[in-house]
């Protein structure tokens, strides 16, 4: 009789054991923790130490790239765009849109940054660029050297209603070049995000 209990408490001893055993794997598998008699009292341990080491090693060598690579584009410049517009023939208007192109050039040449500037005539703005009419030629020969950022273009349809108005040809100044129309231009160049003023 004693030794059959000696055999049953012995066979639950080590059932206990072994079921403390599986409950121990079983906690690691689903939370990544177990538990560890050390001196008497319960420490917890993650089983991911080599992984979660790993991972705080790449984070730190990916952080630098990913700083500098923010930095290169906060500090990247980009070109600028600005068209100018001139539709009417008046002196002060054509002088203030060569000064407002200069002021332009002059600023983004300034901060190291790239900037194209168009002025754009039409209908009575053409007078501009016209060589017999053009009450600011010597403006438009000294920018044409000095600032090649500005471009100056005319509307070829206003050229020809003049043309037929006044029965002769009308001269462009060779540092404009002849669009088709010169709304248009002003259009497709804002649908390709170019800025637009009208001085």
């Amino acid at each position: 009789m004693c030794i059959k209990f000696h055999h049953i408490t012995k066979a639950i001893a080590t059932g206990a054991i072994a079921v403390l055993v599986s409950t121990s794997f079983a906690a690691a598998e689903q939370g990544g923790k177990y538990w560890t008699p050390t001196d008497g009292q319960s420490v917890l341990h993650r089983t991911s130490h080599a992984r979660q080491y790993m991972a705080k090693q790449t984070a730190t060598r990916k952080r630098p790239a990913f700083a500098r690579m923010d930095h290169q584009a906060a500090t990247k410049k980009r070109d600028h765009h600005l068209i100018l517009q001139v539709n009417t023939n008046d002196p002060a208007a054509m002088n203030l849109a060569l000064n407002n192109a200069a002021n332009v050039a002059q600023y983004y040449k300034d901060a190291g940054e790239k900037v194209k500037i168009e002025v754009v005539t039409f209908g009575p703005g053409l007078h501009m660029l016209r060589e017999d009419t053009s009450p600011v030629k010597a403006r438009l020969e000294e920018m044409a050297l000095s600032t090649p950022e500005v471009s100056f273009k005319a509307c070829g349809n206003t050229q020809e209603k003049m043309q037929k108005i006044e029965n002769k040809d009308i001269p462009i100044v060779r540092q404009a070049e002849v669009v088709k129309s010169g709304v248009v231009h002003v259009m497709e160049l804002q649908e390709m995000g170019w800025a637009y003023v009208k001085p």
